[in-house]
């Protein structure tokens, strides 16, 4: 019967379901490792996670190109000289700010600053370590 059948798509994001397996943990630790060796915002000739990619609406032909994204993680510093902020103790945070928009928005936003000749579709997670998340943004 037909609908017993499973795609190569569907198994690929059954193996993505599970991120602490051992396989996915292996992969990931060393495509991390890899990653960090390139430049923060990089060009992929094709999506680590296809169905993933596709689902958002990636598809492979002309005009649909993939980029790797570096963000720092962790929350926002307020960037001021010496943690001198000047004024009422109420404003006087410096470490502990929350940024109001989460890192695969800012993610979007590099890749949308260094192509600004293309449109960012969308975007997916790919890997973290405990400096730095991941993401592809098509």
């Amino acid at each position: 019967p037909a609908f017993l059948t499973m795609g190569a798509y569907s198994y690929l994001s059954k193996l993505w379901e599970k991120k602490q397996s051992n396989v996915l943990r292996f992969l990931m630790r060393v495509r991390c490792w890899e990653y960090r060796q390139l430049p923060s915002v990089s060009r992929v000739s094709r999506p680590t996670r296809p169905d993933k990619a596709r689902r958002l609406g990636y598809r492979a032909k002309q005009g649909f190109v993939i980029y790797r994204v570096r963000v720092k993680r962790g929350g926002r510093k307020r960037p001021v000289p010496k943690g001198a902020t000047y004024g009422k103790p109420v404003h006087a945070g410096v470490a502990h700010l929350t940024w109001q928009r989460g890192n695969k928005s800012k993610a979007e936003e590099r890749v949308g600053r260094v192509c600004g000749n293309l449109r960012v579709l969308n975007s997916y997670w790919v890997c973290q370590d405990s400096t730095y998340k991941y993401f592809e943004i098509i």
